[in-house]
């Protein structure tokens, strides 16, 4: 028998207006959203993610914002169990949910489930670390753009922690760790609607830009200043934040981190167009 029960997935890169299209979209329908962003989710990050406004969030209740510490493990398994558990809650008195986010790893896992990736090396994880510890996150780059050009140009490349996995995936095995994707998808109680927002380009970084120039307004730097002492964490292993710990480390001035924070969003729009148009299109 078809399920009765829907959830709507809205998608598009950062900066398209996906958190008030979703807002309007939940008021509408009179139910409530589930985030897919990964760094929404932290208690401790404000300005620097773009979290939904006071107003927005008092519109309508949200799912995994402000739900977690920096401090927490917090990856797509979690993710996946955390949004199906809030889901069946959601559940119990609507008929139709709403997600939104640009993490496309946390959308599928919730869709699909996750896979079993295998055990990596660890005299390879040392090696990789070290020389991590050594280059910088330019090295990571630039070894998994030789070795694993697919990675490179699917995955999520501004964030240390998974570079790292994914090249101890591939020196392990010899296959990259995107082939590891689900072959079984999981089945879901429920209807997937899926809404892909973009807008053209120009427009998308004129917003990402004037964003930014709102965010340092807003006082990003202090809200880093304050984290300055965890800024090793994984979850701060991130756009707008890394740029500015190097300001604060004496790396580059604050103009330049500025215009680095802007010009690696943008990188990163262009990653979740690619990501999710291939993904929407799969269907």
């Amino acid at each position: 028998m078809p399920s009765s029960k829907t959830v709507i997935v809205i998608c598009g890169p950062t900066a398209s207006g996906k958190t008030q299209f979703a807002v309007d979209l939940a008021k509408m329908l009179h139910t409530e959203i589930i985030s897919s962003d990964s760094r929404q989710c932290y208690k401790e990050l404000n300005i620097g993610v773009a979290r939904p406004s006071q107003q927005q969030l008092s519109e309508v209740k949200h799912h995994f914002i402000n739900s977690h510490s920096i401090f927490e493990n917090v990856n797509a398994a979690s993710f996946e169990k955390y949004a199906l558990n809030e889901l069946n809650e959601i559940f119990i008195e609507h008929d139709i949910a709403v997600m939104t986010g640009g993490t496309g790893l946390y959308v599928r896992s919730f869709l699909e489930g996750l896979d079993e990736i295998p055990e990596t090396d660890t005299k390879t994880e040392e090696e990789i670390k070290t020389n991590f510890k050594s280059y910088g996150i330019d090295w990571l780059q630039s070894r998994l753009k030789e070795l694993d050009p697919r990675y490179f140009a699917e995955g999520e490349i501004q964030n240390p922690h998974r570079l790292l996995r994914a090249l101890a995936v591939k020196l392990t095995t010899g296959k990259s760790i995107l082939d590891f994707h689900k072959k079984n998808i999981a089945v879901r109680e429920f209807n997937v609607r899926k809404i892909w927002l973009e807008i053209p380009r120009k427009e998308l970084y004129r917003r990402i830009d004037s964003r930014v120039d709102q965010m340092m307004d807003a006082g990003l730097l202090d809200e880093v200043k304050n984290l300055y002492q965890f800024k090793e964490l994984n979850s701060l292993q991130t756009v707008g934040y890394k740029e500015l710990f190097d300001y604060l480390d004496g790396k580059t001035d604050l103009e330049k981190a500025i215009s680095l924070i802007k010009q690696n969003t943008r990188h990163y729009s262009k990653r979740q167009i690619t990501w999710f148009r291939k993904y929407f299109l799969h269907d």
